[in-house]
């Protein structure tokens, strides 16, 4: 009997540790699930992303806290933070300020078999420290009424006479031009590009200034008849709930340059895991989640630009200015090519 009382105690007591121990167990899971996060330092201002960062978390737990800003100023704010960086991903528009970005040593090679078989490599790091999240194209939009398309053939042509006074562009501090100058002298070599960046500025209609949209408004408003701009900003102001951007964008004409060689130049949106990420995995996880085809659908149906992965399709109004060649050249070359443009802008006096 006696032998009987000990073992149900023993038996009572193991019962009551292993109720214990698996109250632990699941208390650690739950404050773990609470404790995931994802620390995302983007430039990217737009309303979709903020729907594909919630999707993301309803899928995995994973919260996201995101910081805003420009690119210059998470790249410098990441190299103040240095080892104590919360930052876990860099997200950030154009190739040029990727490679900035592992140029300064704050993003890490990833292995992800996801994201390598998913991306088509010249459009991602070589040593995959960034990887491009969509695509955006650097078009001629034209004058319809003053411009035959079949008179435009490459960027190289817009030195021709034919387009002196005529020819309008943001200026040589942008990011935009200067990845496609930089993508000029990848494929032409430097002399080619320098020659090409005097002729584009003996042909320019005003002195650079404005954003893309405003090019465009300058052609409409007879300012000069050709501008150089990146194809989702046609594709929002045709959407916009502004009547009259609108309507401005519905008078001019698209041009995709270099059919017939290379291509359109082509540039991305793109996200790099952080240097000194705490939460690598994670940091992995989200990015992969940003190539999946429900959120590369939100990226193209929301804010006009080309998906990365062919699975997905277009929205229809790119859709609508059709199939396009683009310029294969690995995008590494705009970020090692990026002081050269600038010198070389300086030196054809594009302001």
């Amino acid at each position: 009997m006696k032998n009987l009382i000990l073992a149900v105690a023993a038996f009572s007591i193991l019962a009551a540790c292993k109720n214990e121990s698996e109250k632990k167990d699941n208390a650690t899971a739950e404050e773990m699930a609470k404790d995931q996060v994802v620390n995302v330092y983007t430039h990217r201002h737009y309303e979709p992303d903020q729907n594909i960062f919630k999707m993301f978390e309803e899928k995995t737990g994973i919260k996201v806290k995101v910081i805003n800003a420009s690119a210059d100023e998470l790249i410098q704010k990441m190299k103040m933070e240095g080892k104590q960086s919360p930052a876990d991903v860099l997200i950030t528009v154009d190739a040029g300020r990727l490679s900035r970005a592992k140029d300064e040593g704050l993003l890490q090679s990833v292995e992800s078999e996801v994201l390598e078989n998913a991306i088509p490599s010249y459009l991602r790091d070589v040593d995959n420290q960034w990887f491009g999240l969509t695509k955006r194209a650097r078009i001629i939009a034209y004058a319809k009424d003053r411009v035959n398309p079949e008179d435009l053939s490459t960027y190289e042509d817009l030195v021709n006479e034919k387009w002196e006074g005529k020819i309008l562009v943001r200026s040589s501090s942008n990011i935009y031009n200067q990845s496609l100058m930089a993508s000029i002298i990848a494929n032409n070599g430097e002399e080619e590009a320098k020659r090409w960046a005097e002729g584009i500025v003996a042909n320019m209609a005003r002195s650079p200034k404005g954003s893309d949209r405003d090019q465009v408004k300058a052609v409409v408003a007879g300012e000069g008849d050709l501008a150089f701009v990146n194809s989702y900003y046609i594709g929002k102001m045709l959407n916009s709930p502004d009547a009259e951007e609108v309507k401005t964008a519905q008078q001019i004409g698209l041009f995709f340059p270099n059919q017939e060689g290379r291509g359109t130049h082509v540039n991305v949106s793109g996200a790099g895991v952080a240097k000194y990420a705490p939460n690598k995995e994670n940091a992995i996880r989200f990015i992969e989640f940003l190539i999946s085809e429900e959120a590369q659908q939100i990226f193209t149906d929301a804010n006009y630009e080309y998906p990365i992965i062919e699975s997905v399709a277009p929205v229809k109004d790119i859709k609508a200015w059709g199939a396009f060649k683009e310029d294969t050249l690995g995008l590494n070359k705009l970020g090692a090519n990026n002081k050269k443009a600038v010198l070389i802008f300086d030196e054809a006096g594009w302001k």
